[in-house]
């Protein structure tokens, strides 16, 4: 099945190489047209009507953040691949939104992995409007949730703690609901290890340490929450813990 795919990217060099990787690693991916700015890249999306579309960030005149101020959310029917030069900022942005993106410059083996993503999921929800909310060092956070049914989007400040259960995940929210996700704990450490009050206290365990009342040492040790709620804690993970929850107090 021929699949459309437009690049929006301000450098030309950028543009033209990125279409000779994806037509010599994928040429059922058929690069429709090369775009300089957003407004032309529109215009493009408009008559191309692409499957696909890789989209710069950072770019003069508009940036590739904008494209919602051109295109409502919900008559995104494409999917979308980001790319930009390394942001540290940017890429946490992308993990806790369940976004793709490529680094540039851009090698052959991300754009194959992040193209064999898209056509695996080719009817993923994307949600650009906490995307842009998690873009901004303050903007409020917000992780997506992979259930077997649905992506879900919620604040990191209502995770009380994330729990492994077998494959799958068990997550504990502020108003004592759960949801299940259908990814694994080492799945949502990798993308929540630059949140500082994050912190994998067991095998079992990734607990918001802002909901740690108190440490217990009789019973091998354990963490009691706000909600009176009790949890493991490794014993070589207790001093890390007291240290990070007293950092998190100043």
């Amino acid at each position: 099945m021929s699949l459309k795919a437009i690049v929006i990217d301000d450098e030309r060099m950028a543009r033209t190489l990125l279409k000779g990787m994806i037509e010599e690693l994928r040429p059922e991916l058929s690069v429709v047209e090369l775009c300089a700015d957003l407004p032309s890249g529109i215009k493009a999306i408009h008559k191309h009507q692409p499957d696909l579309v890789f989209l710069d960030i950072e770019m003069p005149g508009h940036s590739g953040l904008e494209i919602l101020s051109f295109l409502n959310e919900k008559d995104i029917q494409f999917s979308i691949i980001f790319t930009t030069a390394y942001n540290q900022y940017a890429v946490q942005a992308f993990k806790l939104s369940a976004l793709d993106y490529l680094l540039k410059p851009v090698t052959a083996n991300d754009l194959e992995q992040a193209i064999d993503r898209f056509t695996k999921n080719n009817n993923r929800v994307q949600d650009f409007t906490s995307f842009k909310e998690n873009f901004s060092q303050e903007g409020a956070k917000k992780l997506a949730i992979n259930t077997v049914n649905s992506v879900r989007f919620v604040d990191l400040s209502q995770i009380i703690y994330i729990k492994a259960d077998g494959a799958y995940t068990q997550f504990l929210l502020t108003d004592e609901s759960l949801i299940t996700s259908s990814k694994g704990l080492k799945h949502y450490e990798e993308i929540l290890m630059e949140q500082e009050q994050f912190m994998r206290c067991h095998k079992s365990y990734l607990v918001h340490l802002s909901y740690v009342k108190e440490y217990v040492k009789t019973d091998g040790g354990y963490l009691l929450l706000n909600n009176n709620q009790q949890i493991a804690i490794s014993t070589e993970k207790v001093n890390e813990m007291l240290k990070r929850i007293s950092l998190l107090k100043k």
